[in-house]
């Protein structure tokens, strides 16, 4: 076995088909295609003369050497994460590339206009910026600045709290009119988030105050719900920053407490003395602080 030969690349594949468990996914994860994360697990088997994984009809399964090496594999990805974050830390210059993710409805709506003017700012700051409603990890580089809707950030980031993020339920006006003015809300076609919004407490509450009520569409995300609640389909939960800008939505209820949550603004500790980290986190900060009161819900008329 010639385990000193083993390059960095190989853990790298290795650990993605771990995570993953098939070879396409382990491809769209290092942005290769499917035929080099084949060759690449074969060629490292052979050098080694062990099997890392079964080839299964379901995906890849790790045998123990195959677990043995992911184990490695993560101690030296952390050691590699760990250096990356430190000298990204000490970096003092207006200049490089600042990969910034939020949920793609506060991205498309908000943040996108926001990016522009810190782009015109900062000329010399390349932004990426990634529509994930899941949480893409600060600890490994998966992002440097997230926009998080939660009530508990995580312990291992930093950042601060930007406002209150009020959510309420709305239809489309021509749709309620349609309906008898008493109608209970447990009558309507509820248009509601898939298991890819697990996080939001939308379903609870649903179930807990109207377990009655019918489902009739669900989206993987909120723009889904939006776009579809304005075209009379039924009525969604939505945060009030999309439902009280649009003219042809209306509220049926006071925004429940229990949809409340926070907008949050995070970084890694290890990049707290970044300059380009620090000039978006306050440009934001600022921005965003001017559009409280529709976050809030308190800009509905």
């Amino acid at each position: 076995m010639n385990a000193q030969s083993i390059a960095w690349d190989d853990f790298r594949t290795v650990l993605a088909v771990c995570r993953e468990g098939t070879l396409s996914g382990a491809a769209r994860l290092l942005e290769v295609n499917h035929s080099t994360v084949f060759r690449r697990i074969n060629a490292l088997e052979e050098k080694l003369g062990v099997r890392l994984f079964e080839r299964l009809p379901e995906g890849y399964a790790m045998t123990e050497a195959g677990e043995s090496v992911r184990e490695a594999g993560e101690r030296i990805e952390d050691e590699v994460l760990g250096l990356s974050r430190k000298l990204v830390g000490r970096d003092l210059g207006l200049h490089g590339t600042l990969r910034v993710t939020a949920p793609d409805a506060f991205a498309i709506k908000l943040l996108t206009p926001l990016l522009v003017q810190f782009s015109h700012q900062y000329p010399g700051i390349q932004l990426e910026l990634s529509m994930a409603n899941h949480y893409l990890d600060l600890t490994r580089r998966e992002a440097d600045v997230a926009i998080r809707a939660t009530m508990t950030p995580p312990e291992s980031a930093i950042g601060r709290r930007l406002c209150a993020l009020v959510t309420t339920v709305y239809g489309a006006s021509p749709y309620l009119e349609a309906k008898q003015a008493d109608q209970a809300l447990e009558q309507y076609a509820w248009l509601m988030p898939d298991d890819d919004l697990a996080q939001l407490p939308f379903a609870r509450w649903l179930n807990k105050h109207f377990s009655v009520a019918s489902v009739v569409y669900r989206s993987n995300s909120l723009l889904g719900l939006f776009e579809a609640a304005k075209r009379g389909m039924g009525i969604a939960p939505l945060p009030c920053f999309l439902g009280d800008p649009e003219s042809g939505l209306q509220r049926l209820i006071e925004p429940p407490e229990a949809l409340a949550s926070e907008l949050w603004l995070l970084s890694h500790p290890d990049l707290r003395r970044t300059a380009r980290v620090r000039a978006l986190m306050d440009f934001l900060s600022e921005a965003i602080d001017a559009e409280r009161a529709l976050l809030e819900g308190r800009g509905f008329v």
